[in-house]
Order: structure tokens, then sequence, then C-alpha cells
């Protein structure tokens, strides 16, 4: 399955066309429109605390509602752990295209929203239906994107709003308080289903409770660590910039990162935390209550502005200025990220470090003969590994220290055996010291400030918030294609298999949840990026129409 969706995601969401795919579109429409996301900015603000609101309109939510349910959506996991895992694989330097994807994402924010409301229709429940199938469908005439889209939608409600959330909480709750992962999994699933059975409206009601109590709690702990290291602000903002074109050096256990692997994590996980052109956001802008679709498009400008350049600039800052993103922590080492290779690598040799970053950049410097995985029989005595031939153990893109060999809790004794790097034997667990990344590696962070332990605390509780909070808004995202696809009937049996989903993924490899979002998010941005180049002059004439009657 790893090597599937790894294939599958080199093809998709990894691909070397994807990141200028998205960002082309972006940077297209930004010119092509006349830079909306600066022009339209304050006019969006108004427009959400209801300058220019009826409540007679069409619609099931207010502006701010309808808001607050894309922001859940997008305020999540990608926020906590996504930023720490662009960091964790590009250095400082995914940060910086982090913020150009949001940059030009919410202009491309403003064209999908506008465009998908223009053609929402009410449901066989009276409640509107909305989103880029409807703009496929009935503005290019295009049934079969259209279906493919919804589809899409539906596979990325399990793969990138409900997993790995529930892993990420889970992971974050056993780490902070010691709450087993099945417990964080049944209890949280009991409420889901509570929440979403009641449809838009108690999801609204929800998300606009929940995202400015999440949103304030967070930054009062990043501000924390922000502060408590103040001196290391103005040279993690310098390796932001400096880094952004040549790539992250190694430093640390850190192994570094090469220009294109930095920008394409940097945009692919700032297409994950602000969904800008993902096309998600738009089927909750469909419910808000406005007869003016390019009003509700420039409400959505917000989004991308307080979801990453707020909010995910917090959690890089605190993870650069704490330097955690480069030290080893004691670990549980997952199999999908660890290699046995042959050979003796250490950090403190240029060479090692010029190969081992070859090998895990997919670079294959002459000077240096290629690593290769381990394939053999070893022997284990008390946990430790004891070789004739020098062998390295990577785990999480770093020289693992300290291994320790384990069956059922105990240090094992015996034969291991290896094939292509990867341990044969299920059964023998293994742990030491290693890079951390996704949310332990945001949990380290946050207890570097005056709060100490506390902190990570914070982070917990917010991660509950958060990564809840998404996956009730991605549970309407899916139902509303599924009721495209096949009817409102079909909605509560999705909601049965989401939140089954849901309580699953609390269990899962973790690295393998998020390869899955990697795909799915993709799946989704593709033919909404195309549908909504294809569109171009209604939009740029919707715009004209609605600013000469504003003026009127």
């Amino acid at each position: 399955m790893a090597e599937l969706l790894n294939v599958l995601d080199s093809w998709l969401g990894s691909a070397a066309y994807f990141p200028f795919l998205l960002l082309g579109t972006g940077i297209f429409f930004t010119i092509y429109l006349g830079f909306p996301q600066l022009r339209f900015f304050t006019h969006g603000w108004k427009v959400l605390f209801g300058r220019y609101s009826d409540a007679d309109d069409p619609g099931d939510t207010s502006h701010f509602q309808a808001l607050s349910t894309a922001l859940s959506g997008t305020v999540g996991t990608g926020n906590i752990g996504g930023v720490a895992l662009a960091l964790y694989l590009g250095g400082p330097a995914a940060l910086f295209w982090m913020w150009i994807t949001a940059l030009v994402g919410m202009t491309t924010k403003f064209v999908e929203v506008t465009l998908s409301h223009k053609y929402r229709k009410e449901d066989s429940n009276g409640q509107m239906a909305g989103g880029p199938m409807y703009y496929m469908e009935h503005g290019l005439n295009m049934k079969w994107l259209a279906v493919f889209f919804a589809i899409a939608t539906v596979i990325s409600s399990f793969g990138s709003g409900n997993m790995p959330q529930s892993n990420n909480m889970a992971e974050g709750l056993e780490s902070s308080f010691g709450i087993e992962p099945w417990i964080t999994g049944a209890v949280l699933s009991v409420l889901m289903f509570g929440v979403i059975v009641g449809g838009i409206k108690r999801i609204a009601a929800v998300a606009g409770s929940i995202v400015p109590i999440m949103a304030v709690l967070y930054s009062i702990g990043a501000l924390a660590v922000i502060i408590s290291n103040a001196d290391q602000i103005l040279p993690s903002f310098a390796a932001v910039f400096t880094d952004a074109f040549s790539g992250s050096a190694a430093t640390g256990g850190f192994l570094g990162a090469s220009f294109a692997y930095a920008f394409n994590r940097g945009v692919n996980r700032g297409l994950y935390s602000n969904e800008a052109g993902q096309g998600s956001a738009p089927i909750a802008h469909a419910a808000a209550r406005t007869k003016e679709p390019v009003a509700e498009g420039m409400v959505a400008i917000l989004e991308p502005f307080i979801d990453t350049l707020i909010i995910c600039t917090m959690t890089g800052l605190v993870i650069l200025s704490s330097g955690v993103w480069k030290e080893k922590f004691e670990t549980d080492f997952q199999r999908f990220d660890m290699e046995i290779v042959q050979g003796a690598y250490s950090e403190a040799d240029p060479e090692s470090v010029a190969a081992l970053y070859g090998h895990l950049n997919g670079i294959f410097p002459g000077t240096n003969p290629a690593v290769t995985g381990f394939t053999g029989a070893v022997q284990v005595r008390d946990g430790r590994i004891s070789s004739v031939q020098p062998l390295t153990v990577i785990h999480n893109r770093s020289i693992a220290e300290e291994v320790l060999v384990s069956q059922a809790g105990a240090p094992f004794t015996g034969t291991l055996t290896v094939d292509a790097g990867k341990p044969a034997d299920r059964d023998l667990q293994f742990s030491g010291r290693s890079l951390l990344h996704s949310v332990p590696l945001t949990l380290e962070a946050f207890k570097r400030s005056f709060l100490g332990d506390v902190g990570q605390y914070v982070v917990s509780i917010g991660l509950v918030l958060f990564a809840f909070s998404t996956a009730v808004a991605w549970s309407y995202y899916g139902d509303r294609a599924v009721t495209y696809l096949v009817g409102a009937r079909w909605v509560m049996p999705y909601r049965v298999v989401y939140v089954g989903a849901f309580f699953v993924a609390t269990i899962a490899d973790t690295s393998l949840i998020w390869t899955l979002s990697y795909i799915t998010v993709a799946l989704m941005t593709i033919p909404n990026l195309i549908g909504i180049f294809l569109l171009r002059k209604e939009m740029k004439s919707s715009v004209a129409d609605y600013w000469s009657r504003i003026k009127d």
C-alpha cells in the first residue's frame, strides 16, 4: 500500500508540474483581475460583518458562519502538523513557499468561491448545494468533469479532511496526556456524529463557536514561545528568505533539502493548509445568504490570509525560533519512515552528509557512492544491533541514534532479518533518537517557552479543536458531493462510513495517512484549476458587473 501511494503521489501532488499549475493559475488570475487580494481585501471584511447583507437573501448561513465553516475546514492539523512536516522536509525555505502559495491563493479562492456560488442549486431537502461540480456542469457543460470532481471530493473528505485529523489528534493526546488512541477515536467519533447529523446549520453553529476560541488559544501559546526565543526571530526570518531559492543546508540532525524539494513541499503543504484551488471551501460558501456571488468570493479572500499568513506563520516561527526542527528526540520508529543502510555514516562527516542528502532527495553526486538498503541478517543482543559490517539506521530522514530493538515491550535478543533496508519481522519494535515531524515536532516546540511543559497542552487542546472542526466541515463537503452524485437519501450512509473511518485512522500509520492526503488533495485541485481557468472571462465580467452595481 505504501509503495502504491508513493507512486500515485509522484504522479500527482509531488509531481514537478503540480506546484507550477497551482501557483501559475493563482498568478494568472492575480494579474488578469488586477490583484484582487489587495484591492478587495477591506471590502471583504465589510461584507463579512453584514454591511451589504439582507436577511431575506437565499441561503442557509450568514457570511460569518460560512467563513467559519470554511476556516474550520482549513484551520486544522495543516496548521499544526502540516507546517511542522513542511519544515521537517524542506527546512526554513518551505515556509517561504507556503507564504507565496497563500498570497496567490487569496485570488484563487476568490475565483473558485465566486463561480461556485453563482451556480449553486437547492437540493430536495431545501438546502443550498454548491461547489465546483455545479459550475462544471452548468457553466462549462462538462458533466463528466463534474462527476470526477465530486467523486474526488468524497474520497478527499476521508483522505484529507477526516483521517489525517483524527490520526494527529490521537497522536497529540497520547503524547501529552497518555490517552490511548482508540479511546480518543471512540469518544470523538460519537461527538462528531452528533454534530454532522444536524446538517449545515448545526455544523455552522459549532464552527462559529469553535474557530474564534481555538484561534485565540493557539495564538497565546505560540506568542509565548516566540517571545521566549525573541533573539532567534530575526535569524529565523533570515533563514526563510536566504534559503528560499537555494534550498536549506544541513544543520544539526537535518541533512538538507534541495530548492526543488523545499519548493514542492512548501507549495504542497501550503495548499493542504489553506486549500486555495482545491475546490473545497466553495462548498461551504455556497450556503451563505446572499444574492451576490462576487461578494461571497471577497469574503473568501480572507481565508488564506487568516489560515496561512497568520496561523501557519506563527507555527513556523515557533518551530524555527525554538530550534527543535534540527534536534533529535527519543521516539518510537515507524517502519514507513525507517531504513537500515549499508555503511557507517556520521553527521560530522561532510561526505556522509552529502551521500545521505542525495539518497533522501533523489540526487546522486558522482563523487559519492550510492547509499543502498541493507539485505541480510544481523544479530541483536539485549536490544542492540551487533553487526560485523557497518550499518546505519535512518529514521525520519535523519541518522538514528541509540537504536533499541524490542519485542512485546522487552529488549530483543536474536536474529534480525532485513530485506532492502526494511526489517522483515513485524513483531519487532524499534525506538531511538531521531528527528521528529508533524504534531510531535510542534509539541516539542511549544515546550520551549516560559510556559514549559504546559505549552504542549495548549497544542494538544488546540489540536483537538482544530482537527475536530476540520473533520466536521469536511463531512459537509462530502455529503454535498454525495448529494450531487446520487441524491440526498445517501447522505446518512455516507455519514456513518465517515465516522467509522475517523475512528480507524486514530490507530493507523501516521506517514501513510499523510501520503494519502497528498494524493486526495491533488485529485480535487487539478480539475478545479482547469475549470476556473476555462471560465476566466465569465469571472472577469461578473466582477465588473458587481462593482458597477455597488457604485450605483
